[in-house]
């Protein structure tokens, strides 16, 4: 979904992603509704020791201004929390791309998570301090506000124990929330840092089950969508991790094809057939007068008629614009921007020319290293 950029904080872009500007009206409905303002009036009367009249917050339109505000303070609170994480991000010297806030709160992508235990406990329990110290600031506050200030009172009142809730809530050990991410730094302190997060994310997962059960039985919809999101980001961090260990220490030099793995431009596309059930591949370098000019893989003719292979040539099908790596970049980070252009293959250039590094040349590394034994185990 689109994102709006609204501000920059310390150099990173606070945005907005689009639904949570399309749910900020129904929490403030939500929030403003007569039971929700008697619940919330009746813990702020005891934490302020004042008596709030329930006739004047709830008298006109004044429950939806509050609605409103107390809709709009939890976001700029979720934006705090994010900002904590970012602070502690950067003192270890980590850039911090953006921050997002969105439906379920806020994210705040970090360039890399630290795999040093402390760091990465630092960094997760940044957010919930941050949290825990709005909470008892507006707790604080109550005290210097007047009693004839009911309507401030409510709102500042509910911001205290909405950030307490927030800090507790981020806690759970659903990996990848704050919690998780405690528990993972902490679990690496004597276990390799991919068996740690197999572990943080399997019990994320679990506790995504939790979320969902809990969801149906009470109608949460809320509930349903967080289910999914720690569900889905626990599998997709763990597969990341797994997919760095295996990696570790390659180059995408080390993993490109060699140079024999090719064939010709003006080859005919039969020719192509032929060599991939010859070689037992997919994907070949494609190369002219001796230079590599693109790559071809079996998804590029497997629509053509058969009057079309017989017609055209290996350059009329190749792909010649790919990503291009330097030899000794990283093989993990060569992976991810392989995965996020959506290419098939990327050009690798060396001091002894340019090569070509496939999908199944990266699935063939991993292989390798799982067959003499990963650095980490799994």
């Amino acid at each position: 979904m689109r994102n709006f950029h609204i501000t920059t904080v310390w150099g990173i872009p606070i945005r907005v992603n689009v639904s949570l500007l399309v749910f900020l009206p129904v929490l403030a409905w939500i929030i403003g509704s007569g039971a929700q303002i008697e619940v919330y009036a009746g813990i702020v009367s005891g934490l302020a020791g004042v008596s709030l009249d329930l006739g004047r917050l709830t008298a006109g339109s004044t429950p939806w201004l509050i609605g409103g505000a107390a809709a709009v303070g939890l976001f700029v609170s979720v934006a705090l929390h994010e900002l904590g994480h970012a602070w502690a991000a950067m003192r270890y010297g980590l850039r911090v791309e953006s921050i997002t806030l969105w439906i379920l709160g806020g994210l705040a992508s970090l360039e890399a998570m630290p795999k040093e235990w402390n760091r990465e406990l630092v960094i997760a329990l940044a957010g919930p301090a941050v949290s825990v110290l709005v909470g008892v600031g507006c707790y604080a506050a109550l005290f210097a506000l007047p009693a004839s200030a009911q309507v401030t009172l409510f709102l500042v009142g509910w911001l205290a124990v909405t950030n307490l809730l927030l800090a507790v809530f981020n806690m759970l050990p659903a990996f990848p929330m704050d919690g998780g991410r405690v528990l993972r730094a902490l679990l690496s302190r004597n276990r390799p840092y991919a068996a740690a997060t197999r572990i943080a994310s399997r019990i994320g997962t679990g506790f995504a089950v939790l979320f969902a059960v809990v969801g149906v039985l009470s109608i949460s919809p809320m509930l349903l969508l967080l289910a999914l999101f720690v569900y889905g980001a626990a599998a997709s961090e763990s597969r990341s991790v797994a997919l760095a260990a295996l990696l570790d220490g390659m180059t995408v030099d080390d993993v490109a094809s060699p140079l024999e793995a090719t064939i010709e431009a003006d080859a005919t596309v039969e020719d192509l057939v032929d060599r991939m059930f010859a070689d037992r591949r997919t994907e070949f370098a494609v190369t002219r007068g001796g230079d590599v000019v693109g790559v071809v893989t079996v998804a590029d003719f497997r629509a053509l008629s058969k009057a079309q292979r017989e017609a055209d040539s290996v350059a009329d099908l190749m792909e010649t614009d790919l990503p291009r790596f330097a030899a000794e970049t990283a093989a993990f980070d060569a992976l991810v921007e392989l995965d996020t252009s959506g290419a098939t293959a990327a050009f690798v250039d060396g001091p002894e020319g340019t090569r070509v590094v496939t999908r199944e040349d990266f699935a063939s590394a991993m292989e390798m290293r799982r067959l003499m034994g990963s650095p980490e185990p799994f």
